[in-house]
Formats: C-alpha cells, sequence, structure tokens
C-alpha cells in the first residue's frame, strides 16, 4: 500500500482527553510508525498527555504493554471484579449508587495507583533529551485559568506531577495539591489541544479522535495548515473502562483506523484498498447473472421488453438498492458497490480488522454465501444477489 500524506513532512501530534479509551490512541500510533511518519512534536490531555510521554520517548513497546495488562486498580484504589460488576450492569443500582456516593463524600476516587504507574513509566531523562516536542494541558484551580505547558522544559521533579495534574478527572478522582497547588484534568477546558501547535506554528497536524468527555475549544485554522484526522467509527466504551481485553480491542481499532487516514482505504465499516473508476464499479453492478438481474428487475416491479432491461436496471434497480442502503442523493456507482459489498460481509460476519482488497472481500463474502444454508439464504436482503 502505498501512503496518501507526504512522509517527507514532519507532524504534529494531537492525543485528546478519554481516559480508558486512550488505547486507541497507541494502535494508531503503531500504524503511523510502520508506514515512517515523523513526527515533530505531540500535544495531549489527560490520558492523551500520557500517551504522548510514553510517544515522546518513543517507547511503543512499553505504551503496548502497559494498556494491555492495565487495570481498573492499577488506576483507582478499587477492586478490579467489584468495577467489572459495576460496569457490566451486575452490580444492583442502589448497591452501585451508595458506592459511588461514599468515594464523593471521601472527596473521590483515590488515584495512587495512577501516581505510581506514571512513576514506573515515565522516564524524565529521555523526555528532556527528546528530539519530540511535547505540550499537555491542565487547568489551574488556584489561577482559574487553563496552563499549556512545555513538558520538557519544566523544572526537575515536576514532569510526572503535571502529568498526573492532567488526568485529575474533576470530580471522579480525588484531587490533592501537587507542590501547593491544585489542578483537575485539562479536558474540563480543552479536551482536544489542537491550539497548542496551531499557536506554535505547526502548519502538519495529524489529530487521533476518541471522544472523550470534556470541552472541544473552537480552533481558528491558518491558511495553509493541513490536518489528518485518525478517528473511531464505534463505540471505544466508557472512560474509565480500564479493562485489558477492551484496551485490546481499542488498540486494534485505532490501528486499522490510522491505515485508513494514512493509505486512503476506502469502506465504513471494512478497511478496503480500492484505486479503481467509476466506470469499473457500473460494471460490476451489472456484470452480474441473468437470473439475478431477472430477480432484480421482479422485486423493483421494473418489467421492460429485452431492449430496454438494462436501462431499467441502471435507472430504477440501482437507485432503489441505494435506497435501500440510505445512501445520499449524491450517490456513485463506486459508493453503491462498496456498500453492497459491506453490507453483505457483515451479514456473512466476514472478519473486521485486516485490509482488504474489493475482490479479495468479494471472494471471502461468495465463499461464506455459498456455505450459507438454503432457508438462511432466503431471508437475505435483495442487494445480496449482486454478489450471490
Amino acid at each position: 500500500m502505498q501512503p496518501i500524506i507526504d512522509l517527507d513532512k514532519e507532524y504534529g501530534i494531537v492525543l485528546e482527553g478519554g481516559g480508558a479509551k486512550g488505547a486507541y490512541q497507541v494502535g494508531a500510533w503503531q500504524a503511523l510508525k510502520e508506514a515512517g511518519i515523523k513526527i515533530k512534536g505531540i500535544a495531549g490531555t489527560s490520558v492523551g498527555a500520557l500517551n504522548g510521554a510514553m510517544m515522546c520517548m518513543d517507547d511503543l513497546e512499553r505504551a503496548e504493554r502497559v494498556w494491555s495488562h492495565l487495570t481498573y486498580s492499577q488506576v483507582m484504589d478499587v477492586e478490579d471484579q467489584k468495577m467489572e460488576r459495576l460496569l457490566e450492569g451486575d452490580t444492583p443500582f442502589w448497591e452501585a449508587l451508595s458506592d459511588v456516593a461514599k468515594k464523593m463524600g471521601e472527596g473521590g476516587l483515590d488515584i495512587t495507583p495512577l501516581k505510581n504507574l506514571i512513576l514506573e513509566v515515565v522516564d524524565e531523562e529521555k523526555i528532556r533529551n527528546s528530539p519530540v516536542e511535547l505540550y499537555i494541558k491542565t487547568f489551574s484551580v488556584d489561577e482559574l485559568k487553563e496552563l499549556d505547558i512545555d513538558l520538557r522544559r519544566v523544572e526537575p521533579g515536576y514532569m510526572k506531577d503535571l502529568l498526573l495534574a492532567s488526568a485529575y478527572i474533576y470530580p471522579l478522582f480525588k484531587n490533592e495539591k501537587l507542590h501547593g497547588r491544585k489542578y483537575i484534568d485539562g479536558g474540563a477546558i480543552n479536551n482536544v489541544p489542537l491550539d497548542s501547535l496551531v499557536d506554535r506554528g505547526y502548519q502538519d497536524i495529524i489529530m487521533i479522535r476518541i471522544f472523550g468527555i470534556g470541552r472541544e475549544k473552537r480552533v481558528k485554522i491558518p491558511e495553509g495548515t493541513q490536518i489528518f484526522t485518525i478517528e473511531p467509527r464505534v463505540n471505544l466504551g466508557n472512560i474509565i473502562d480500564f479493562n485489558p481485553e477492551k484496551s485490546r480491542r481499542n488498540m486494534k481499532i485505532g490501528y486499522y483506523d490510522a491505515q485508513r487516514m494514512i493509505y486512503g482505504l476506502k469502506g465504513k465499516i471494512y478497511y478496503i484498498e480500492e484505486n479503481e473508476e467509476e466506470c469499473y464499479y457500473l460494471r460490476k453492478l451489472l456484470q452480474i447473472p441473468e437470473e439475478a438481474r431477472d430477480r432484480l428487475l421482479e422485486w423493483y416491479h421494473t418489467w421492460e421488453k429485452e431492449e430496454g432491461r438494462i436501462r431499467a436496471f441502471v435507472e430504477k434497480v440501482l437507485p432503489g438498492v441505494a435506497m435501500e442502503l440510505k445512501l445520499s442523493r449524491e450517490w456513485t456507482y463506486k459508493e453503491l458497490y462498496l456498500a453492497i459489498l459491506e453490507a453483505t460481509a457483515k451479514i456473512c460476519r466476514v472478519p473486521k480488522y485486516r485490509v482488504y482488497t474489493v475482490e479479495e472481500l468479494r471472494e471471502e463474502v461468495k465463499n461464506r454465501l455459498l456455505r450459507m444454508s438454503p432457508e438462511k439464504s432466503e431471508e437475505l436482503p435483495v442487494f445480496v444477489w449482486f454478489l450471490a
């Protein structure tokens, strides 16, 4: 696959806050690294600041290891099994409410485990000596203002505490003073720190979105600035759901979503490598078995003489299928064919997380359709006949 973005340029990376969803950013980083994308600087808020620190250290292996095994009790002073039951909805409502009220009465959840994790994972010297710039966001309660911090330039002994300060989710986490001052999660004011890089003159920026809870600040984009976005199309889960299995899932999603951006992959559900023109897809839509074409014409109540059947198929059947698949009014033959292919692949439960060519995905779909029972085949939507 050939990247569609310029590998000769250096990019700034924006890492949004979002707690447990942050595993997604590590998967995206893996794809960026594999593609050879050069990173000039990083701006992060909350979990984005913590991931940004590991990115600045250029320690992908450590980041993957941390997230692959991260549990609730490594972030908060809680019992892992109890948190799993709570987030899976297995804990009775009143019991859960009582536990929350108790923790809030104590000032919030104790995040001493997160502090210890930061002490263990973050190498201050590596960050100071890194060629990659690192900026983090937090909010100073004492000064009532947002802080945009160049982490490589802070006083010795402050770096790890400021990373913790950026992650103080208010009012969920117990907030203790750091060096005599109080801070809260930077996401309360600015959860997507795009402005950190724009204000410093970055013109080539990659944003890795995870849609955490927080405020997204409006940023005026200067002329000549290019912003590429990597973002999930599925729900990444709860911001405090520090479950290793879900983290590994989110890393996988981040990896493939980053590949979608880097290589210009098509598909809304799957990851499809394609570079064909419209005429190719029109031929694919028209070159189907005669029996399938007859069934589609009949389904859409279109009866024409032989010489008018192709025209009726193009003018009535294809728009009917596009409407069924809820495509926009300006749909193209490429969009229609890929929508049919993806919808059928989903019905057939074709594995999602790999990069397919159009023909590879089509073959996988056809093989699964052939193995399907006659009873099940009769229940399939009509658009499947394009691929049967």
